[in-house]
């Protein structure tokens, strides 16, 4: 039964049968045979079947909930096991929103400190993305906004806030100020993360709180391109300072605090909720809560 719930979570993620398959390391077949078999059980049609997957069922959707309760509950459970045999090990899945990477390295130094037995692995995803990974029990935990958007069923550590800055040339036509508005930043030739990414929208919606709509001249999603554009003294952005710090840019690029609004957005580790907890993740739930009051102070 286990892993043909498995094989649903995977089409979950997936949203194709080969795919799925693929993942899985069985053939599509087996795959889609082990689904009907599943349905034959329950006595409900879970997947909406075209000439290609379309969907789930209502009744799908529910067993696919149960699903990723009850495997997670399983590979808690073996967690908990090989921990009483050999102590805390395993591998730490890390997803993280572009603008927190510089920070993250932080929380995993703490963690690898404390428990060396541990493999970390970290990637970079939209906060949309990181749900979706923590939800289909692709990662233990993730590093994204909690003040904006839905989280849905998920604990939740304050880490720190966000601030926005101005990045921008030191001899361009904002570069001497101590403080700048939104409305002033949207004058500028700005490169922006794309709209995929929650950051984006955060600012966005900073610019039309403050009246005007800024039409970036240069949009990315990752933060590595709109570094390189910002050394050429030619484009401007908007960051958090944290990030901005963390760049090492050069003496002649400025970050200037961006009031009228003046916002801060707050930054935290999310964990799917569960009861009890795999070790792994109580282990970092714990470090990160330590942790929490010296970002709170840095950023």
């Amino acid at each position: 039964m286990q892993e043909k719930l498995e094989f649903l979570i995977a089409l979950a993620t997936e949203k194709h049968f080969g795919r799925a398959a693929q993942v899985c390391g069985v053939s599509q077949p087996n795959l889609s045979a082990a689904i009907k078999q599943l349905e034959s059980t329950l006595g409900v049609p879970l997947v909406d079947r075209g000439a290609r997957f379309i969907g789930f069922t209502a009744e799908g959707e529910r067993v696919l909930d149960w699903a990723r309760r009850i495997v997670g509950d399983y590979k808690a459970m073996r967690a908990d096991v090989e921990t009483m045999k050999q102590g805390l090990t395993g591998t730490l899945r890390l997803v993280v929103v572009p603008t927190a990477l510089p920070v993250v390295q932080r929380l995993t130094a703490t963690v690898w400190s404390m428990h060396p037995g541990i493999k970390i692995t970290i990637a970079s995803h939209s906060s949309t993305e990181i749900l979706s990974r923590l939800e289909n029990l692709e990662a233990e935990a993730g590093i994204t906004y909690l003040d904006n958007e839905p989280l849905g069923n998920v604990d939740e550590v304050p880490l720190y806030h966000e601030r926005y800055h101005l990045i921008t040339a030191a001899d361009g036509p904002l570069g001497v100020r101590d403080s700048v508005t939104w409305e002033e930043a949207a004058t500028l030739p700005l490169c922006l993360l794309n709209t995929t990414m929650q950051n984006r929208r955060i600012i966005d919606r900073a610019f039309a709180e403050a009246g005007v709509h800024a039409e970036p001249m240069l949009e990315s999603n990752s933060i590595v391109v709109l570094t390189n554009h910002l050394r050429t003294g030619m484009w401007s952005t908007i960051m958090p300072r944290i990030m901005a710090d963390s760049l090492l840019l050069p003496p002649t690029i400025r970050a200037i605090p961006i009031v009228a609004p003046e916002l801060s957005t707050l930054i935290g580790l999310v964990v799917a909720r569960r009861d009890p907890q795999p070790p792994l993740t109580a282990a970092l739930i714990a470090d990160a809560r330590r942790l929490a009051p010296e970002l709170a102070t840095a950023a």
